[in-house]
């Protein structure tokens, strides 16, 4: 089995290109996506996230804006906020392993690879990237984004360019949709995984 992590920075395409993954056939883990259910209506870390950062969760879910404006540009909260997330992804992750235990390959798309040190543990590694110009007006045009919020946002993000040079692949989404998913088949093929593209 080949182990891929998909990262980038924000306003990448990530998510895009993770979806032509899975379309191909290579079952993908969304560390946002398993975040979201950790943390939304029910999810079991909304408990611990309240206990450590009370009035920070409403209706039985972690209010996102409530908890972003008590951890962003603290460094001691975030990492109290990571200690109680990481551990809980990480277990989610080693389940899906289990179920997908008969792939060829498993995509694992973790928008902070690099930040956490994370990329050892994978086979290769494919960074998303876009030019700066495209990357802040795909951030600037999402609901609640402000020029501050996304200047903090890349602050704690590896620039781009050293993303782009610890790559195995790197998938630029600059272009259109069909230029993007043709990288997406060249990585496949490279790595013997060319199948329902």
């Amino acid at each position: 089995m080949i182990t891929l992590a998909l990262t980038g920075s924000i306003g990448m395409g990530k998510s895009t290109v993770a979806a032509m993954f899975a379309e191909a056939g290579i079952p993908t883990f969304d560390a946002d996506a398993a975040v979201r259910q950790l943390q939304g209506p029910g999810g079991r870390l909304v408990p611990m996230i309240e206990a450590r950062f009370p009035n920070t969760t409403r209706d039985g879910a972690v209010d996102r804006d409530a908890l972003s404006a008590a951890v962003l540009g603290d460094r001691d909260e975030l990492a109290a906020l990571e200690a109680i997330v990481h551990p809980a992804v990480h277990h989610e992750r080693t389940r899906f392993i289990v179920e997908h235990g008969d792939a060829p390959a498993l995509l694992f798309d973790i928008p902070l690879l690099f930040e956490t040190g994370g990329n050892e543990a994978f086979d290769k590694v494919i960074v998303v990237s876009a030019s700066p110009e495209l990357q802040r007006q795909r951030v600037l045009e999402r609901p609640g984004m402000t020029m501050e919020k996304f200047e903090q946002i890349l602050a704690r993000q590896i620039p781009d360019e050293e993303k782009r040079e610890r790559a195995d692949f790197v998938v630029d989404t600059s272009g259109t949709l069909d230029e993007t998913r043709a990288q997406v088949i060249n990585i496949l093929t490279c790595l013997g995984l060319a199948t329902g593209v």
